[in-house]
């Protein structure tokens, strides 16, 4: 009998139920894909001439996240997502991790698999780019809570080689991968496999972070042919700090950087349209989770586009802080709708907290909220600000931009004060025309920027003279 009732308990902490368009759902499957560098322009839900007919497919059948924002640079934005908390609450804010610093996300920090391990959720894996701190080994994947890891510490790898500085970063677990290919498709390959594994043991969790379409922009042949790639005529030339003598990032190129990124763009469709066909062979798709966004704007000179938005990369101007993204659950609510409530990276773990059933507190208190409600169509709004980093913050209705903030990428010389839903392309100050907006949302920004934390990410550069990367990558202390 006492065998009984822990095995009856077991399963209830594993498969709890709550209701979902009237009826009682299982917990789900959870997987974020997530782009990198992926322009707001860059999909053909938002009218680009690259061909990503499986993302758009996806916006179709899901929910089309319009007003979904991130931090303007990649390691912020992962850090943001797998917290629920700005990154400037850990230092992470002005830049990226580069290979060269011995900086790491703070250990104390709770991770989204470590929220979900204790909701019953056995496997969860991280596939790609890890890019949140890699000098020690606590800074790694599996100490983070994470099951499984496949993928490179590093951004910025090389496509086809799987090398940075020098050495490998290729990983199985904490192992050495040689595995050959191209890097979108070793990543698809990973989560089709993990999908088929951990579906005798759902509920799963997957963080899928491609590297594409970062730089360097490197492509397949058969994705280059797709748009009017000649190999008899001449390639690009180098791009900035991302090709050197030993050949690092010189493979796979085409005629332009533009017809580089968007045959990059449609290898990552392919892989995401495997991962969505791999749920639907298993009979899993109703009760899986799927979101996709890209992790900021697209980077300057690199290919990539925003569209009719303003700015790109490294700003907080909506072409480098938007995102497209995407949230599909069929058992839980009903797709083929837009969603206008401002959004974004910060409100994943908590969102992910409601729908696992976790009742206790997080282990810090989270800046985001859950947007289960929103998607679920309970809420068509919910009142809420989110801090673009910066001396910029956005509502609902309202983005405050200060200059002279600190980010040397932004040309603002003056406060700006935009009606954002009227005016998406951020055109006309309405600052004098709106005094106690702008009052009220200066003393929220200034509040947020005057966050410090011990630990700080140092200067990009910084360390990167006389850097040597160690053999393959392997960390061990």
């Amino acid at each position: 009998m006492n065998k009984l009732i822990k095995t009856l308990a077991l399963a209830l902490l594993i498969c709890p139920s709550f209701h979902g368009l009237g009826q009682q759902v299982k917990k789900p499957n959870i997987i974020i894909i997530l782009a990198d560098d992926l322009g707001w322009g860059d999909v053909g839900f938002h009218g680009s001439d690259i061909k990503t007919p499986n993302i758009d497919k996806l916006s179709r059948e899901g929910l089309i996240l319009n007003h979904y924002y991130t931090a303007p640079v990649c390691s912020p934005t992962r850090a943001g997502l797998l917290t629920g908390r700005y990154p400037n609450r850990f230092g992470l804010r002005q830049t990226v991790i580069p290979p060269w610093s011995d900086f790491g996300l703070d250990i104390t920090e709770e991770f989204i698999p470590q929220m979900l391990q204790a909701a019953g959720y056995l496997n969860r894996a991280v596939l790609g780019k890890w890019h949140l701190g890699h000098a020690k080994k606590e800074y790694l994947p599996l100490q983070r809570g994470f099951t499984h890891f496949y993928g490179h510490y590093n951004g910025a790898i090389d496509y086809f080689t799987h090398m940075r500085e020098g050495e490998l970063d290729w990983h199985n677990d904490e192992e050495s991968s040689y595995d050959k290919g191209y890097s979108t498709d070793l990543i698809s390959d990973e989560a089709v496999k993990c999908i088929q594994n951990y579906s005798k043991e759902s509920p799963f969790f997957m963080y899928v972070a491609f590297n594409a379409p970062h730089g360097p922009l490197q492509a397949k042949d058969e994705d280059l042919f797709l748009y009017g790639y000649d190999s008899s005529r001449p390639k690009f030339g180098k791009m900035s700090g991302y090709e050197d003598e030993s050949g690092y990032g010189s493979l796979g190129k085409g005629n332009t950087p533009r017809q580089t990124y968007a045959a990059m763009v449609t290898s990552l469709d392919s892989g995401i349209g495997r991962i969505l066909n791999t749920l639907k062979e298993l009979g899993i798709e109703d009760n899986t989770l799927v979101l996709f966004q890209s992790d900021n704007g697209a980077a300057p000179n690199e290919g990539g586009t925003s569209g009719k938005l303003r700015g790109l990369k490294f700003q907080e101007w909506e072409g480098g802080v938007r995102a497209p993204a995407i949230v599909k659950w069929p058992a839980a609510f009903k797709g083929g709708r837009t969603i206008e409530q401002v959004m974004g990276y910060i409100d994943v773990a908590p969102t992910l907290r409601e729908i696992a059933g976790i009742k206790t507190s997080p282990a810090k208190p989270y800046d985001g909220l859950s947007m289960l409600s929103v998607w679920k169509g309970e809420k068509k709004q919910v009142d809420r600000n989110i801090y673009l980093g910066y001396g910029s913050i956005i509502s609902n209705q309202w983005k405050l931009v200060k200059a002279n903030s600190g980010n040397e990428k932004m040309k603002a010389s003056d406060d700006m004060l935009f009606e954002i839903i009227k005016d998406p392309f951020e055109e006309k100050n309405v600052r004098l025309a709106h005094p106690e907006i702008y009052k009220q949302l200066n003393a929220m920004v200034s509040e947020f920027d005057a966050i410090k934390s011990s630990l700080q990410v140092p200067p990009y550069g910084e360390g990167r003279k006389g850097f040597k990367a160690p053999k393959e990558w392997k960390i061990t202390r």
